[in-house]
């Protein structure tokens, strides 16, 4: 029924003298049909959705590597030593300092000359204040030597009683320098209740000082920062004691962004 339709409809227009346009020549012009427009809009649209899967595959093939890469990095530095990184570049500057003072040496002149003038002027300025202390900390190096500097410490704050010391010498007699065979009288010897008091009050006040006392602990820039002040630091390190066994897989899992 359409055929013949179409045809009495082409008949009549002949008759009538109208144009009858071809569809080859509408083809030709660039006018396609209806139905072959539908079609290639949803090819156009399903060539762009697949092309935005392949650039969301890459993306996450990307992701994983990325994560593969930094998860092997962290390995890597949990099986070091702790702290690793600053003893690789302490390490290195020593080995450095030594090679400048070698080459120093072969070229006939003085290191610490050289170094001085290397020196920043505040840095200087710092190391001549600590020079011109009047009982600098040099370190621990022994127990002997840390009683001896703390005896010259407390020493220092004592004033002596010159009268005192003649008074007591001229009753002790040969006596004021024992031996080891010298029998001294409890009496002669016996401290007075001035010098008891001072010594109360300077034990007193080495409780106070030792009260305030911190041991100074050194600080790394390689470790990680998750404290946003000191307060929540030192909270930070005290958990960590006792959960980061417990706790430390979930912190990486978060980290790297695997937290399931």
């Amino acid at each position: 029924m359409t055929t013949k339709a179409s045809v009495l409809s082409t008949n009549e227009e002949n008759q009538q003298g109208l144009p009858v346009e071809d569809p080859d020549d509408a083809i030709e012009d660039g006018h396609q049909p209806v139905a072959d427009q539908g079609c290639s809009s949803v090819v156009n649209k399903q060539e762009d959705r697949l092309k935005r899967l392949s650039d969301l595959r890459m993306r996450l093939n990307e992701a994983r590597k990325r994560n593969h890469a930094e998860y092997v990095e962290e390995e890597r530095r949990n099986k070091m030593p702790v702290h690793f990184e600053a003893r690789k570049r302490r390490a290195e500057w020593e080995l450095a300092e030594q090679q400048a003072k070698k080459e120093a040496e072969e070229r006939g002149e003085d290191y610490g000359r050289l170094k001085v003038l290397d020196t920043g002027a505040d840095e200087l300025e710092r190391l001549d204040r600590k020079k011109k202390k009047k009982n600098p900390d040099q370190g621990f190096s022994d127990f002997a030597a840390a009683q001896f500097r703390q005896y010259q410490r407390l020493t220092r704050q004592m004033k002596s009683d010159m009268d005192m010391y003649e008074d007591q010498k001229e009753k002790l007699g040969d006596g004021f320098y024992p031996t080891v065979d010298t029998l001294l009288d409890p009496q002669a010897t016996k401290p007075t209740k001035a010098g008891v008091d001072r010594m109360v009050q300077d034990l007193e006040k080495q409780m106070e000082k030792r009260g305030k006392y911190s041991r100074r602990r050194q600080f790394f820039d390689e470790a990680d920062i998750d404290y946003i002040n000191e307060r929540n630091m030192k909270f930070n390190q005290k958990a960590a004691r006792y959960y980061d066994k417990y706790t430390a897989e979930i912190k990486q899992n978060l980290e790297r962004g695997t937290a399931v």
